[in-house]
């Protein structure tokens, strides 16, 4: 069959069937729009005509033989996938359903210790033994980054019945690493490699950025659609091009996770992101390089901060600010808030800001930003440094419990200042990012005590607010 990047064919088939002003004895209860709020009804009206259901023509995301399947095999054509498959629930969806597909509670699991939650969740269901492995700190971007190939290989030749080895590619800052050589070397040992590539589905434009995990390799990757491309809120991608995993399995899982009434907007606009992908062109790139490179020497201009450097490998759609005058990155993101300008994310030391991939146009009023942004900063209260460069000192880590024996022991709340040597039975993770500092099942350090304070002291956000009076602990 004929592949035509210039198709749209889920997108054009509601098109048509909207077009043919149906009446509609089906679900959902809107009415293709016509029930709905006053209060927003003007506003959703239209988006609601495509918020449809598995009708004749429309095809049906968990057997799809029509306009899903076609719409998918074009993004498996354009993204070098054997399968690709919507996801309406977010890259999380994808990440639990590949764990899942890998991992058995007879095998352990190699994973990147900063990790996304939905990576541990996935551990968690299926009762995975997992080893994590840490990341190595970066003197450059003055923060941990990726794991080295030594730690995964010593990690590989410390374990047995290896499931896969779980990497994420690249982080949430853009940043990337050699990740081809752990690939390689893990299908030597024939484990398959599963990659969470949230932030990478713009590595298809190919040149301008850095190469997919897909591209050199890896056996499943998951890609958020809506982070990097125009695409809607939670719709992400799941692509399979392995010997080592079986499609089918991941397919089994899926169906499992995701909605028996998939959102047709969110597939859609997957059908339509994957359009905007393949179809764009050199003069808009020409106008993006340009863009990126306007947006960076404005920020340079800053004498509160510094522009952390960035190589070929990472992503250049990512920029980070590091704050330098003894203030946190959540201040200096305030400040950018509070003249209209809202950064990705924010931690104690940083400044997340995601250009993407429209050029931008609001020079003007980002200059003025800026100006009243360096004016406040000096009556910005200041805060101490904490050396976070030894966090990790063990490369390769396992928990003290199984996610089985984790459900057989009673829990109970203590303050932080008796929390050190007990095992954890909750995650404690900043959102954003979403990456936990200490994982349930974990020993608890003082490393540990003193970072989850340092961070509360300074306005950091915990995905539990219960985080202030201290952690849930096993007995």
């Amino acid at each position: 069959m004929t592949l035509n990047q210039r198709d749209a064919p889920l997108h054009q088939a509601l098109q048509k069937f909207i077009q043919n002003e149906p009446i509609s004895f089906h679900v959902p209860g809107h009415k293709n729009g016509q029930l709905f709020s006053e209060l927003g009804k003007d506003k959703f009206q239209e988006l609601l005509k495509f918020d449809l259901t598995e009708l004749n023509g429309l095809d049906d995301l968990h057997a799809p033989s029509g306009v899903i399947k076609a719409a998918q095999q074009l993004a498996a054509d354009w993204f070098g996938a054997s399968e690709t498959h919507f996801l309406v629930g977010g890259s999380t969806a994808g990440n639990l359903a590949m764990i899942l597909a890998a991992g058995s509670v007879r095998k352990k699991m190699i994973v990147q210790r900063n990790c996304h939650k939905s990576i541990l969740n996935g551990l968690e269901l299926c009762n995975a033994e997992p080893v994590f492995v840490a990341p190595e700190f970066d003197t450059r971007a003055n923060r941990y980054t990726a794991p080295s190939f030594g730690s995964i290989k010593n990690a590989v030749e410390e374990s047995e019945e290896i499931g896969a080895i779980i990497l994420t590619y690249p982080d949430y800052y853009g940043k990337t690493f050699d990740i081809k050589e752990i690939i390689d070397y893990a299908h030597e040992q024939n484990i398959p490699v599963l990659v969470d590539e949230a932030h990478g589905v713009h590595f298809s434009l190919k040149n301008e950025f850095p190469p997919s995990a897909l591209d050199l390799g890896a056996d499943v990757v998951v890609q958020s659609a809506h982070k990097m491309a125009p695409a809607m809120t939670m719709a992400s991608y799941l692509h399979v091009r392995s010997q080592l995993i079986r499609a089918e399995d991941v397919f089994h899982y899926l169906q499992m996770i995701q909605s028996s009434s998939p959102s047709y907007p969110l597939m859609a606009s997957l059908d339509l992101a994957r359009h905007f992908l393949a179809n764009i062109d050199e003069k808009t790139i020409d106008k993006l390089k340009k863009s990126i490179t306007q947006f960076r020497e404005m920020l340079l201009l800053g004498h509160n901060w510094k522009v952390v450097e960035s190589t070929t490998y990472d992503d250049p759609l990512k920029i980070t600010l590091e704050v330098n005058n003894g203030m946190t990155g959540h201040q200096l993101a305030e400040l950018f808030e509070s003249n209209g300008i809202y950064p990705e994310l924010s931690s104690y030391h940083q400044v997340l800001f995601v250009h993407g991939l429209a050029p931008f146009q609001k020079w003007k009023r980002l200059s003025i930003a800026l100006e009243k942004i360096e004016e406040r900063l000096n009556s910005t209260p200041k805060h101490d440094t904490m050396e976070i460069a030894d966090m990790f000192p063990v490369k390769v880590q396992n928990l003290e419990l199984s996610y089985l024996e984790m459900k057989q022991r009673d829990k109970v709340r203590l303050e932080w200042s008796q929390a050190e040597s007990r095992i954890a039975a909750e995650s404690v993770i900043p959102y954003p990012p979403g990456i936990p500092i200490i994982f349930k099942g974990e020993k608890i350090t003082g490393k540990h005590v003193k970072m989850v304070e340092y961070l509360l002291n300074r306005g950091t956000n915990f995905q539990n607010k219960e985080i202030g009076k201290g952690i849930i602990c096993f007995v």
